[in-house]
């Protein structure tokens, strides 16, 4: 028996929009002028429309009137020189200006406007990338399609709500990734939705031919044969169903089968086809690194903690610092984790943001065997780098962090501003160069990344930590702040408890600003030590 494969929705055109305004909130917003600039030429194209069908009307009702009157008495009426005369002027002349008027194309306006704005518009990549990042969302956060569906999200203004087609389509994005199980939680979605009364252009055929598939993909035949049965009761005569329906019975007659000469404990157990597998792009510390990103399982204990202090730090004694101390708390112990507060203006952000915005680009990240920069899926965000000499804010900034962590900035890289985009985040990883990756900084020739620092330059409404899984740290975002971390061990070793994550924005736009100083010009600011680990 031939299984018949589905066959996923026709994807819209490509546009010529540059792809990866889904990796950058930030950016999107431009898109919402975009939008309300179509609305406003829509608006003026539907107005045009209403006139010209306003001047049609008066004419359709001067000349009912005047038909009505002529046609009582026609030869009366054109005995009369005057109604002769503008007879023969209506059906001459002023007729084919009416035909002008009909024919007339008020369209062109908004037409023309909607070509130009067209080249700025998302592609399938953004609409695609966009599914996904809810899906991302809705596995990191314990999230239900309902609960997504309804809107019912922490900390949003402006609440929104998922329709069947919004449904049906995440399933389709999860069935062409062969993602069956989403795609049976967003059908399955689609399908509650219509049996509550919803009104839809899809239909439940539609839904329960996805559904049924993406069941019997994960092993469950029985539900698989329940909505195939039903969706024959609503179409009896679609093709593809009754040939799955004739190929489920046929395994199930063979499970039966083979269960009749297995034990009775081995016949009480249900057998499945397939069992559900993690995930193509599973990570070992992937539970790990989404419960510390929903505030779960940190591993700081009391007797900890008592250890951890705020402080008033002076810089060592620099004289920026003497007068007005930067406030600084202790965020973790091993590795020491430090948040600067106050350390970042609301005026400095927003001109690092503006000198960033124009210049955003998918981030990317350099593969360790070829060395290459290449953009990859669990780096969802947009970055743009920014030099001291450009702006004095950057060149202020830059000395900040030298004079607050006792380092030299001039072998550091450029200021990095990140931007996240819909479910924006980075997934575990090390911001130093392993053994195993001895050339990852050689073009630079300033050594290792000896140490992070992180501005965080907004507020995030829901989600968007940055976690270190290997210690059950998490450190939440927090406008105007700075945290600050060693990489390296005084030896050079690197300190693999700093692998670290930034998980999922759930709701909000989050900006940040790192700097990674290097080891070179550090070797009298943090001299070397004996021990390995120290």
């Amino acid at each position: 028996m031939i299984w018949c494969i589905l066959v996923a929705g026709i994807l819209l055109p490509q546009s010529l929009a540059h792809p990866g305004f889904f990796t950058s909130i930030g950016q999107m917003t431009d898109l919402i002028h975009t939008e309300k600039d179509l609305v406003t030429s829509l608006k003026d194209y539907i107005k045009a429309e209403e006139d010209k069908l306003e001047q049609i009307k008066k004419w359709a009702e001067k000349l009912d009137r005047l038909t009505s009157t002529a046609t009582k008495d026609p030869e009366g009426f054109v005995g009369h020189p005057v109604n002769a005369f503008k007879l023969m002027k209506r059906l001459n002349t002023e007729w084919s200006e009416l035909e002008n008027l009909v024919l007339k194309d008020m369209s062109d306006g908004f037409i023309s406007n909607l070509t130009i704005q067209r080249q700025y518009f998302p592609n399938d990549e953004d609409q695609v990338g966009a599914a996904k990042a809810l899906l991302r969302l809705q596995d990191t956060y314990n999230l239900d399609t309902d609960t997504i569906s309804k809107g019912d999200l922490p900390g949003v203004k402006h609440k929104s709500f998922l329709t069947v087609e919004d449904c049906f389509e995440l399933g389709k994005v999860a069935y062409t990734e062969a993602d069956y199980y989403h795609t049976e939680l967003w059908m399955e979605q689609a399908l509650r939705q219509l049996d509550e009364g919803e009104v839809s252009t899809i239909d439940k055929v539609s839904v329960l031919d996805y559904l049924s598939y993406a069941v019997y993909q994960q092993g469950d035949l029985d539900k698989a044969l329940l909505l195939t049965k039903k969706l024959l009761e609503l179409d009896p005569e679609h093709q593809r169903a009754n040939g799955n329906l004739k190929y489920f019975e046929y395994i199930m007659a063979k499970e039966k089968e083979a269960n009749k000469s297995a034990s009775d404990d081995q016949s009480n157990q249900k057998t499945t086809l397939k069992k559900k597998g993690v995930a193509v792009d599973y990570l070992p510390e992937r539970q790990k690194y989404e419960m510390l990103c929903r505030g779960e399982g940190i591993k700081m204990t009391p007797r900890r903690q008592k250890k951890l202090f705020c402080r008033y730090h002076d810089g060592n004694r620099n004289p920026k610092f003497i007068l007005a101390p930067a406030k600084q708390e202790d965020e973790w112990d091993k590795p020491r984790i430090i948040r600067f507060h106050d350390i970042i203006s609301d005026a400095e952000i927003d001109i690092v943001k503006d000198l960033a915005k124009p210049r955003l680009r998918r981030a990317t990240i350099s593969n360790p065997i070829t060395g290459d920069l290449e953009t990859v899926h669990y780096r969802i965000s947009k970055s743009a780098w920014l030099s001291g000499y450009e702006n004095p804010v950057v060149s202020r900034l830059n000395m900040r962090i030298q004079d607050l962590t006792g380092l030299d900035v001039s072998t550091a890289e450029e200021l990095q501003v990140a931007n996240y985009g819909v479910g924006g985040q980075y997934e575990p990883h090390f911001d130093f160069a392993r053994k195993d990756e001895p050339d990852a900084f050689k073009e630079l020739g300033t050594g290792n990344r000896i140490a992070t620092w992180l501005f965080y330059m907004s507020d995030v409404s829901a989600g968007g930590a940055t976690v270190f899984p290997e210690v059950g740290a998490s450190v939440w975002p927090k406008k105007g702040t700075a945290v600050f971390w060693y990489n390296l061990f005084a030896s050079g070793e690197g300190d693999y408890s700093t692998r670290h994550a930034a998980c999922p924005v759930l709701v909000g736009n989050k900006w940040v600003s790192n700097k990674w100083l290097h080891e070179r010009g550090q070797e009298f600011r943090r001299p070397c030590t004996l021990s390995e680990l120290e």
